[in-house]
C-alpha cells in the first residue's frame, strides 16, 4: 500500500537515522518508542465522529501485586456491546515492544508503556474496535476491550527489581484484568476473541489457551495475533538482535515460569518466547495476521542500527523500491536460500497451517499492526488477498463461514531480478495476489487501476522466473477493470 511506504518514509524524518550506537543510549530509547508509536499508529488523530473510550483503572489490582513497571495500577478501555453482540466479547491486548535491561525499563516507566500515569485518558476505537458495521462488519456490536500494556514483557513477567523500584508483573496484570472483565459480564459470553497487536500479538499467543480455559466448553473462543509472529532471524551482520533482546526480557523479568511447559521441557526459555516455537502446541483456534515484510522486524531485527554502521541499508529500510537485488534477495529468499526472512516466516507456520481450525493472512505489505488501523482493517483500498480484506478474512474464519489460509505473493513476485525490479512497482493497492504461492494452482488478478507497467519482454521474464519458483504451477490469469 503506497501510504504505508510514505508513512515509513515520514517516520525516518521524524525519528532521524542518527541514533546513538549505544543500545542503552537515552536518545535511542526515545527513538525506539516513537518508532513503535508510529508503526502501530496508536496516536491516530480523532476525527469528528471518532469513538473515544475512557480509561478504567483496575481498582484493587495493587493489592494483588498486579501493577505497571512503576507500581501504578493497570487499566483498560471498554465499549459495551449491543443488540446481537451483547454477549460477545473481544479483548485487544495493546502492543509496544519490550524492555530488556534495567535502564530501558527505568526509561519505560516514564512513558505510557510503563505507567498508567502517562496513559491517554481516552482512546479512539477504530478498525477491529470500531462500533460501526461499515468499518467492522463482524465485531462492531460486541463488547470491545483494549487492555493497556505497561509491563514490557507481553503480559508474562513475574518479579521485581527493588533497587530501581521496578515491578515486573505482566502475568498478574493479565490475571487481574481477566478477573475484572469476567465480573463485568464476560463470564456469560457466548463467544469471545482474544486479539493483540505486536507485543500484544505475542501475548495473545502466550495467553490463548489460558483465555480459553476461562470459559465453559459451550463458549466459542478463538485468538488472533496481529504482527505477533516475531522470528528468531539472522540480521545483515550475521547476529540475532531479537534473540539477544528476548534473552534480556526473559531473564530480567522472570518470564520463564510463565512460559508453556510443552516448550520449556524441550527448549531454552528464550526460544520459548518466540512464537514460532509455540504456535504448533496452541490448542485453541488461532489466526495469524502478519506482513511478510513486517516493518518493525525489518528495521529492528533484520537491519538494526548496530548491524548497519555505515548506513548501507538505510534507503532500503525506508522503501523496498530502493533495495538493490542482493538486498531484496535477503528480504525475499528463494528456493536455494531457505533461511531468508519471508521463507523463514512461511517455514515457521508450515505445521501450524496444517490444522483446519487455524487461520492465516500473510500479506506482502511493509507494515506492522493492521487490525487496529481502519485503512488496513476494512476500507475500500485496504490490503486484500484474493479480493478479500483482512476484516472479512478474520470474520469468515471466526464464524466458520470458510477456511481462511491466505498467503500473498512475494514482493513483487516469486523471485526478484534487477530487470524485474526496475520494470514493475508493486504495493499493497495492486491486486497481484497469488493464493498460496507454493500451491499447485494460483491466480493473478491484474486491475487496471494499479500502477504497473508491463512490456511483453519483462512480463515474459517475470513469468519464467515465477515458473522457476513454482515449478508445478498451473496459472490462471484474469484482467479486471475497476
Amino acid at each position: 500500500m503506497k501510504r504505508v511506504l510514505i508513512w515509513v518514509l515520514s517516520l525516518w524524518s521524524i525519528v532521524g537515522i542518527g541514533w546513538s550506537r549505544s543500545e542503552d543510549g537515552l536518545q535511542e530509547l526515545k527513538a525506539k518508542d516513537r518508532l513503535l508509536s508510529f508503526l502501530e499508529k496508536d496516536a491516530v488523530s480523532p476525527g469528528a465522529n471518532s469513538l473515544m473510550i475512557p480509561l478504567t483503572l483496575i481498582q484493587g489490582a495493587a493489592s494483588k501485586g498486579a501493577v505497571c513497571l512503576d507500581g501504578t495500577p493497570p487499566g483498560y478501555h471498554l465499549d459495551r456491546g449491543f443488540g446481537s453482540g451483547s454477549n460477545s466479547w473481544l479483548i485487544q491486548l495493546e502492543g509496544g515492544g519490550w524492555c530488556n535491561t534495567v535502564r530501558s525499563c527505568v526509561f519505560r516507566k516514564t512513558t505510557r508503556r510503563g505507567s498508567s500515569k502517562f496513559m491517554e485518558k481516552r482512546l479512539n476505537f477504530t478498525g477491529i474496535l470500531s462500533n460501526k458495521a461499515e468499518e467492522n462488519p463482524d465485531f462492531y456490536n460486541w463488547n470491545r476491550v483494549k487492555l493497556r500494556y505497561c509491563d514490557g514483557a507481553s503480559f508474562a513477567g513475574e518479579g521485581q527489581n527493588e533497587a530501581n523500584q521496578l515491578y515486573f508483573r505482566g502475568q498478574r496484570i493479565w490475571s487481574a484484568a481477566m478477573e475484572e472483565l469476567m465480573a463485568k459480564g464476560m463470564q456469560n459470553a457466548e463467544q469471545a476473541l482474544l486479539s493483540g497487536c505486536s507485543a500484544g500479538g505475542l501475548a495473545s499467543i502466550l495467553h490463548c489457551d489460558e483465555f480459553k480455559d476461562l470459559f465453559p466448553s459451550t463458549t466459542k473462543v478463538k485468538c488472533l495475533s496481529d504482527a505477533g509472529l516475531f522470528l528468531d532471524a539472522t540480521n545483515v551482520a550475521g547476529g540475532h538482535a531479537l534473540r539477544d533482546m528476548y534473552r534480556g526480557v526473559v531473564t530480567l523479568q522472570g518470564v520463564q515460569k510463565n512460559l508453556p511447559n510443552t516448550c520449556t521441557s524441550q527448549m531454552d526459555p528464550t526460544s520459548c518466547f518466540f512464537p514460532q516455537n509455540l504456535i504448533a502446541n496452541i490448542q485453541t483456534p488461532l489466526f495469524l495476521l502478519n506482513a511478510a515484510y513486517d516493518a518493525w522486524q525489518v528495521q529492528e531485527s533484520l537491519i538494526p542500527s548496530s548491524a548497519d554502521p555505515h548506513g548501507s541499508w538505510r534507503d532500503c529500510k525506508m522503501d523496498h523500491s530502493h533495495c538493490n537485488s542482493s538486498q531484496m534477495l535477503f528480504l525475499q529468499g528463494d528456493f536455494q536460500v531457505c533461511f531468508y526472512f519471508r521463507n523463514q516466516m512461511l517455514s515457521a507456520i508450515n505445521g501450524f497451517s496444517m490444522s483446519n481450525q487455524n487461520g492465516l493472512f500473510i500479506n506482502s505489505c511493509f507494515a506492522h499492526c493492521q487490525s487496529e488501523r481502519q485503512d488496513t482493517w476494512y476500507a475500500n483500498d485496504s490490503p486484500r488477498i484474493g479480493n478479500k480484506a483482512i476484516a472479512a478474512s478474520v470474520g469468515d474464519w471466526f464464524f466458520d463461514r470458510t477456511a481462511t489460509k491466505a498467503i500473498d505473493c512475494p514482493y513483487p513476485l516469486c523471485l526478484m531480478h534487477p530487470f524485474w525490479i526496475s520494470s514493475l512497482h508493486v504495493d499493497c493497492e495492486t491486486e497481484i495476489n497469488i493464493f498460496l504461492c507454493s500451491d499447485v494452482t494460483s491466480t493473478i488478478t491484474i486491475s487496471e487501476s494499479t500502477r504497473l507497467t508491463f512490456t511483453p519482454l519483462n512480463l515474459l521474464n517475470a513469468f519464467l522466473i515465477t515458473l522457476i519458483c513454482v515449478p508445478n504451477a498451473s496459472w490462471g490469469f484474469s484482467l479486471d477493470s475497476d
